[in-house]
């Protein structure tokens, strides 16, 4: 009997710890999406319950192409969430529609993470914050470079030891040749440049990236003053949104150059960091150089180990569901970074706009 029961308790306890957590997809319009349903039958994480979505050839178009099943698609997300009961919802639609995501996932308990970044102006944020700690959800934001493993090893050089001295300078470059240009499909740029749908062009499409890790560097410390530039290079591509941006962040010891753009030649995601002593700079998700002193060599390293068991967006946001990872105020996926961060691209929108410096409070 007692050896019974322990077997009963073994295999509860270990599909408690096994089984996948239940996730729905709001939207399928941003490209993002591709990375999840790739190898979402492949998964032992999480398991696609639903799908929100009213564009039926959209739906058409991705169940040929990933094999998903068309029954577990709806019109609206309430439905989704009423017929399939998923434990977190993450977002693919429009940057303006994320407040919808979260006014409907919220008050019934549901975890929801959406794609860089939060919200298209604070006013916007602050609601979903307010919906997120009033029903006590997690709020996570994803980025591509949240799982940069060389990026943690910069902020291991940079921040926990640190080995280059006192940060003074950070230069941050997000973009690529333009989302027309890089083939994005109509239904991704009939949102991403529309000022109102997406907040801006490639002021919040890349903008955000260095927003988002520049508040990773200064452990959540706002800047006091921002001034931007934005401009629209090709008018007749982009003609309601800008496509290039240079952003400058001042703290009281430091300063960040952030530029996003749909105008460069090649894809960027690198970043440079500048202590007293040295430096450390970011080429790409796994190439790093530093030199720690003016009298020490450069090294170069291929970062690859990442420092925690999730090492993608999916997976942490299961895990995070879980219990088995807590969110700290600083991580780069957090609320708290993230209402920094459309803090900090609304004051770059309102500098440009305006021709002049936005002092923070």
């Amino acid at each position: 009997m007692k050896t019974r029961l322990l077997l009963l308790l073994c295999i509860f306890f270990g599909q408690l710890i096994f089984a996948q957590v239940r996730i729905g997809i709001d939207g399928l319009t941003h490209d993002h999406i591709h990375g999840l349903l790739r190898d979402f039958d492949k998964r032992d994480d999480i398991q696609i319950v639903g799908i929100a979505e009213k564009n039926k050839a959209l739906i058409q178009r991705l169940a040929e192409q990933y094999g998903f099943d068309t029954s577990i698609v709806y019109d609206d997300l309430a439905t989704m969430i009423d017929a399939t009961h998923p434990q977190g919802v993450v977002a693919f639609n429009s940057i303006y529609e994320h407040l919808n995501t979260v006014e409907v996932c919220a008050p019934k308990g549901i975890h929801v993470m959406v794609e860089k970044p939060l919200a298209v102006n604070s006013k916007h944020a602050k609601k979903m914050a307010d919906l997120a700690k009033k029903h006590n959800i997690h709020l996570l934001t994803n980025y591509e470079t949240t799982w940069y493993p060389a990026h943690y090893k910069a902020y291991e050089m940079a921040i926990s030891k640190p080995e280059i001295g006192a940060i003074n300078k950070v230069l941050i470059n997000d973009g690529h040749k333009g989302p027309v240009e890089i083939g994005c499909s109509e239904e991704f740029l009939a949102w991403l440049t529309d000022p109102v749908l997406n907040g801006g062009g490639a002021v919040v499409d890349f903008s955000c990236y260095g927003a988002n890790l520049m508040t990773w560097l200064m452990r959540n410390e706002k800047p006091i003053a921002v001034t931007a530039v934005l401009q629209q290079i090709k008018p007749k591509v982009y003609p309601k949104v800008d496509d290039m941006a240079s952003i400058l962040l001042v703290y009281p010891k430091a300063q960040a150059v952030i530029q996003g753009s749909w105008n460069w030649p090649v894809d960027r995601k690198d970043l440079e960091i500048y202590g007293k002593n040295g430096y450390v700079k970011v080429f790409n998700e796994n190439d790093l150089e530093y030199r720690l002193t003016r009298e020490l060599p450069v090294v170069n390293e291929k970062i690859t180990e990442f420092p925690t068991n999730a090492k993608e967006p999916f997976s942490y946001f299961a895990d995070v569901i879980s219990g088995k990872t807590i969110v700290n105020p600083t991580d780069l996926s957090s609320l708290e970074n993230n209402l920094i961060v459309v803090e900090i691209l609304d004051a770059a929108k309102e500098s440009a706009k305006k021709g002049k410096t936005i002092r923070l409070k």
